[in-house]
């Protein structure tokens, strides 16, 4: 069975991409965040998931720690982070960052470490 979700079951704001879906209660291993970072230095706190994360930048820079690793990644790229492994990234500016971030999981799993 298709599902269609309505951008209000899972948008912060109408004008805006920025929120998080979990997929598992519709039958996919996967979730969703929408990422909208406005100022630079902004981002998540060092963490990690059980299973792999993909990042799509689809606007802006970022720099991402993924072990004792530093990436700079921009619009258009497509960073995977391994299961297990630590990681965060800050917005680098100058304008906003948005990325699609993809678990391959149903539900979230996080682990803070920051």
């Amino acid at each position: 069975m298709a599902h269609v979700i309505d951008r209000d079951q899972w948008a912060e704001a109408p004008d805006r991409w920025q929120g998080e879906l979990q997929c598992g209660a519709f039958g996919s291993r996967s979730c969703l965040i929408f990422n909208y970072v406005p100022g630079i230095g902004g981002g998540p706190r060092l963490h990690k998931h059980p299973y792999a994360e993909i990042f799509i930048i689809r606007q802006g820079r970022a720099l991402f720690t993924v072990g004792d690793r530093r990436i700079e990644a921009s619009a258009g790229q497509i960073l995977i982070v391994p299961p297990d492994t630590p990681h965060k990234f800050s917005n680098l500016g100058p304008g906003p960052l948005e990325t699609t971030d993809i678990h391959e999981n149903g539900s979230f799993i996080t682990e803070w470490l920051e």
